[in-house]
């Protein structure tokens, strides 16, 4: 159902000082104004509460006069909107799409009229606004040289964030004052393949914030589209947030033109972080898709050979070469270093056991030449996706899995060689396509080739979406890692299943993650889309597979398992080796289980940073999951079943931390029970440090 309702002011002229909107809900409030100096401002409210104050929007440019001042208003038009649509996969049947607009026309008088509009639409849970350039004969082609979009707090929030950078998400979330920014930042950048931060006080969005007097506030961005990645940087003597866009190799921050607009800025209030997490106002924020037939996008449960590589237990390299050089280098007659295991023998076994525990596909990562001095070496060319190594025989495998019913999943690992991933782009699809592959990881580990461009660039960015289209020609879903961090724009192009674009659980191999790292990342990265986070690790201690290495992951296993519903993906991985499974098969039972697309999802506690549980019903079943994660402290947690349907009697399946467990001294140690449920059934759980629980409900 759709209604549309709308009225247009014409002002003659008139100087408007002030518009105001209210949300569906008359919860948040909206006011527009401009000032004295002609500057175009807005301010939110929520319940009457301060959230964002009286803050200035505009454009800074280099090659034409700036956007910034001198405005009048023109016309202000306002609307309201309601529909529900479907997406093809997600953690709802349904979502609704629901809001007010006030679309505002504003002209430079001293620029010959010049014109910009800004649109701001108002939900339930948050803001969104974009800035839109009409085509006109005074405004073409611009360059921008910043955005000075503010976000002018009402307090010195307590926040979750990390420091700005162009080239990575990948830091550990800190958690402080804005005031305390400045004094955290250099413990908070620690090492990465590439990166480059930017200011002091720089910080990436989503942000996310509490205030002193209760609202979750998070500011993010939607609809990221032929423009640069928006990063924030804080004035901590005002707490005023602003607008800080990636730059390209020679320091320019976006090349547009008109017609165009900007993404959307996202600001999104509630007095329940609940909210924060059920919020699909980033998602409504983009377009519909523009795919006709979506019959070939399908959620997927994987194993893969991939985790024993990033522990080192084994390589991805095929020999132990200094240099390669592709096209010359003949790795038949070179001697393999015996630790490879992207070999058709040891990926059989993975096939064999996705197979007979019912999982859609096997990743395989190392197969394709190359890897031998791939890394930091700023090379060209460096892969080409269609040449595998000698033990790897593609038509081989891709009869097997064939005829176990089982998908092999495409890895490309660019090295951030750009360039050289476009060249071979539409062999490797075609090439995939030929071999039965239907879904690719893509990667973008080091600096980007062409050198001197940013992972987060207008570059960039246009070159993920190009690789996205691309795919979509093909019938091929893409897992970018290393990408720009998502804003909704799976909603348009469904067949990007899945990002990474933070710390994921290959860190857990790294050094560790902290252990309340998942109870941050859903009120944060997973705003703008889901996140192949790779979880499902059964053995804690790193050292088992590789004793040179001691790491150790910084969860209870019982937590592994309720990650599969607090971390929403329609990707999922059993990360761990089909080996350490096999000790494991009680366990084990809950990850086959688990859905990986959903009815409906429900937020029964939440904090960020310190816990969340979910519990979400299974697409087009009669089964529900609940997963329980903490942080490092010790907590129960209560389960209430108010979601199963009345009347009704089901058998839950408790997988929960053991009395001893703990993530640091007994991780491994957990309980299974199974009691009955129904919708008024309370029950209480313990989960233990860096613990969790998970329940299967049929």
């Amino acid at each position: 159902m759709k209604k549309l309702f709308s009225a247009v002011f014409l002002l003659a002229g008139l100087l408007l000082h002030a518009q105001q909107i209210t949300s569906p809900d008359k919860n948040i409030t909206l006011k527009f104004s401009i000032s004295t100096k002609g500057e175009p401002m807005y301010e939110l409210a929520y319940k009457n509460k301060p959230v964002i104050k009286p803050s200035k929007l505009g454009i800074e440019t280099k090659d034409v006069p700036p956007m910034l001042s001198g405005f009048s208003i023109d016309k202000t038009e306002t609307s309201s909107f309601d529909e529900t649509w479907e997406p093809v996969w997600g953690e709802e049947k349904t979502i609704r799409n629901n809001y007010n607009e006030l679309l505002v026309t504003l002209s430079q008088k001293e620029q010959d009229g010049r014109y910009i509009r800004i649109r701001f639409r108002l939900f339930n849970d948050g803001l969104g606004f974009r800035y839109e350039f009409p085509e006109q004969k005074n405004l073409n082609y611009f360059v921008i040289k910043e955005e000075r979009t503010q976000f002018a707090l009402a307090g010195n929030h307590k926040a979750f964030w990390l420091p700005g950078d162009y080239d990575t998400q990948e830091y550990s979330t800190v958690t402080s004052k804005l005031s305390e920014v400045r004094g955290k930042m250099d413990a908070a950048i620690t090492p990465n393949a590439s990166q480059e931060t930017f200011s002091p006080t720089g910080v990436q969005t989503p942000l996310m914030m509490k205030s002193d007097d209760g609202l979750y506030i998070n500011i993010h961005e939607a609809a990221l589209v032929e423009y640069s990645c928006m990063s924030l940087n804080l004035d901590d003597k005002n707490m005023v947030l602003e607008s800080w866009l990636t730059p390209d190799a020679v320091g320019n921050k976006g090349y547009m033109q008109a017609p165009t607009q900007s993404p959307w800025r996202t600001v999104l209030v509630s007095d329940k972080a609940a909210d924060i997490l059920l919020s699909r106002t980033i998602y409504n924020l983009n377009e519909p898709t523009e795919f006709k037939d979506v019959s070939w996008i399908k959620p997927v449960k994987y194993v893969g050979v991939w985790w024993e590589m990033i522990t080192g237990k084994s390589s991805w390299a095929y020999a132990d070469l200094n240099s390669v050089k592709l096209g010359e280098t003949d790795f038949s007659k070179v001697k393999p270093n015996g630790k490879h295991a992207a070999n058709t023998a040891h990926v059989k076994e993975y096939i064999d056991f996705a197979a007979k525990h019912g999982f859609d596909a096997v990743l395989v990562e190392g197969w394709n030449q190359g890897w031998e001095d791939w890394f930091g070496k700023s090379k060209d060319f460096v892969f080409d996706f269609i040449t595998p190594y000698p033990d790897f025989d593609v038509q081989e495998l891709h009869q097997y899995a064939a005829s176990k019913g089982v998908k092999i999943i495409m890895h490309h690992e660019t090295s951030g060689s750009v360039r050289n991933y476009e060249r071979w782009m539409d062999k490797a699809y075609q090439f995939m396509v030929d071999n039965g592959y239907n879904a690719v990881k893509s990667g973008y580990v080091g600096d980007i080739i062409p050198r001197g461009e940013y992972h987060y660039g207008q570059w960039m960015v246009n070159h993920y979406l190009y690789a996205i289209k691309k795919a979509a020609e093909y019938k091929i879903m893409v897992n970018a890692h290393e990408a720009v961090r998502p804003t909704g724009l799976a909603r348009t192009y469904p067949n990007l299943i899945g990002n990474e674009s933070a710390r994921g659980t290959e860190y857990e191999s790294f050094g560790g993650n902290n252990p309340d790292h998942t109870t941050i990342l859903p009120f944060t990265r997973l705003l703008g889309g889901p996140m192949d986070y790779t979880p499902g690790i059964f053995e804690m201690n790193v050292s088992a597979y590789n004793p040179d290495n001691n790491s150790k992951v910084n969860t209870t296993l019982a937590k592994q398992l309720a990650l599969y519903v607090t971390m929403y993906s329609p990707l999922q991985m059993a990360a761990d080796l089909p080996e350490t499974y096999n000790k494991y098969l009680d366990a084990f039972q809950f990850i086959k289980d688990v859905a990986v697309d959903w009815d409906k999802t429900w937020v029964l506690e939440a904090e960020p940073g310190d816990y969340i549980t979910m519990a979400r019903k299974a697409k087009g079943k009669d089964e529900w999951y609940l997963g329980a994660v903490t942080d490092e402290n010790e907590r129960t947690a209560t389960f209430t079943f108010e979601f199963l349907p009345k009347g009704k009697t089901y058998t839950a399946t408790i997988y929960a931390d053991g009395k001893d467990a703990s993530y640091d001294k007994n991780p491994k140690s957990y309980t299974i029970k199974k009691v009955k449920v129904n919708n008024k059934t309370k029950l209480k759980q313990r989960l233990a440090p860096g613990g969790g629980a998970a329940i299967s409900i049929k």
